[in-house]
């Protein structure tokens, strides 16, 4: 490997300028040769109430012209670490739920077989379930940190067992998720019956609800988090209405009462350490996030599990 890629700097091309890539670092065909590849999957036809996640992609892509190289808070240095690029998007079928589910599993694949760690822009949050499956192809069940409004566990929706709410009832029932590693943060709101989260944790899944976490720092929490998780492989999955709508509002099936911004720092720097073998920041809706502020706090999100992936070095 020659040369590592670095982020194209704002003295160099004003920041409104240049390609419209992850965080303008440079493009590659495939993820033959890259530690970390930033990947697209623009896709909205799972979902139930608004749309508009198919743009999430690019719209994170353009509001990452403001993420800088190096993490001020906790010293990482992924650029200086790591071969980092962006590959574009999945290229998925629009008119076929179904076959977009195989397509993005066959494309995952693909990059798990160059040895790298993919971090995905959703799009909403049923590509996690094809992504979950490549992954348990090669790690074997995983460990999942999911934070989300929504356990996503339903039975079906309409009847259909593809949608945006039942991804993670796929995944235990495929056997994706290895046992009692599994934490689901965030979760909220109103539901069709009162043991709405019940299932969740009769599968040994340990739930955290929104009112566990108002007014506290999460920090404690990931250190029971990595304890719980260990040396297994961890995927985080991060649906970007696990925050507030006072600062996301950009997403379909809104929910009062979420995590700040900073808590959702936390839950990611809390990582720190783990065996993470990849991510995705889901469910962005631009058309609903005039001020662009939802994307950026994806393209945040999306770094931060960059900075503490296996590998990042943190300067002294």
């Amino acid at each position: 490997m020659s040369q590592l890629n670095q982020p194209l700097g704002g003295n160099e091309v004003p920041r409104f300028g240049g390609a419209a890539t992850m965080m303008r670092l440079p493009a590659h065909d495939s993820a033959k040769d890259l530690d970390v590849a930033f990947i697209g999957v623009p896709m909205d036809i799972a979902t139930s109430n608004r749309p508009g996640t198919r743009l999430g992609p690019r719209q994170i892509r353009d509001e990452s012209r403001m993420l800088r190289p190096y993490n001020m808070a906790t010293r990482a240095a992924p650029f200086d670490s790591l071969q980092v690029g962006d590959i574009g998007d999945v290229p998925i079928n629009t008119f076929h739920l179904p076959k977009s589910v195989d397509i993005i599993a066959r494309y995952y694949d693909d990059v798990l077989r160059h040895g790298c760690i993919p971090l995905t822009l959703g799009g909403d949050h049923l590509i996690t379930l094809p992504i979950l499956r490549a992954m348990a192809k090669k790690h074997g069940p995983v460990g999942l940190i999911h934070i989300d409004a929504h356990a996503d566990v339903n039975e079906h929706m309409f009847g259909e067992p593809l949608a945006h709410g039942t991804p993670f009832r796929r995944a235990q029932e495929e056997g994706l998720l290895a046992h009692g590693k599994v934490v689901q943060i965030g979760l909220r709101g109103t539901g069709y019956a009162a043991e709405d989260f019940d299932w969740c944790r009769q599968q040994g899944f340990r739930v955290v609800p929104a009112e566990g976490c108002w007014y506290r720092s999460l920090a404690p929490l990931m250190d029971e988090v990595r304890t719980q998780m260990g040396e297994t492989p961890v995927y985080i999955t991060f649906d970007i209405d696990g925050l507030d709508p006072s600062v996301a509002p950009g997403t379909g099936t809104v929910e009062m009462g979420g995590l700040t911004s900073t808590q959702g720092l936390e839950i990611v720097r809390g990582a720190y350490g783990l065996n993470i073998i990849g991510g995705d920041l889901v469910e962005v809706s631009p058309p609903y996030d005039t001020s662009g502020n939802t994307a950026l706090m994806g393209a945040t999100i999306l770094y931060e599990m960059l900075c503490v992936l296996p590998g990042v070095k943190r300067r002294d």
